[in-house]
């Protein structure tokens, strides 16, 4: 599995997923034969758990028409900062995770529970009541916002697990 541009015969390409090595053993076996099966079962059952939460979201704080879509923005930069922990919990500092932490956690239940494509709904929808200055308000603020989640929630989980190994 990978790809990339000017990867021709005998040269080699870059793998599809930059936090999979493909030259390791154990992982390029995730993505083989029957040993995708518990991954994909892991990623389904986390995704419908995550996609559950959104939606419990979505029924505690509606958007009233109208109005700026609050949930989904929070809900987007909330699963972002809880990516960015995830990720400095599993794959960094040479600490390993079962095998199906990270697809379950992370592909599964974070990436059910954060929305793109209703962020782009929510877009086009301030677009045709021709609120542009929020449409443009909300796709930058989200992006930044998410973004802004990741960097501060891995650079909090990183000098917390400095300070745990000090003691």
């Amino acid at each position: 599995m990978t790809c990339g541009p000017g990867a021709g015969p005998g040269e080699e390409a870059e793998a599809i997923d930059p936090d999979v090595d493909l030259h390791v053993p154990a992982q390029r076996a995730e993505t083989a034969g029957a040993h995708k099966w518990p991954v994909l079962a892991a990623i389904s059952v986390g995704g419908a758990v995550g996609a559950a939460g959104r939606y419990g979201a979505s029924l505690l704080w509606p958007t009233p028409g109208g109005a700026f879509p609050w949930a989904v923005f929070w809900v987007n930069v909330v699963g972002c900062g809880l990516i960015g922990v995830l990720m400095v919990l599993v794959s960094e500092g040479g600490r390993s995770a079962p095998p199906l932490l990270r697809p379950f956690l992370g592909v599964g239940v974070l990436g059910g529970f954060t929305t793109f494509s209703t962020y782009a709904l929510d877009f086009s929808d301030l677009l045709e009541r021709e609120e542009a200055g929020t449409a443009l308000a909300y796709a930058g603020g989200t992006v930044v916002a998410a973004l802004g989640a990741v960097w501060l929630t891995a650079s909090v989980a990183r000098a917390a697990l400095k300070r745990a190994a000090a003691r």
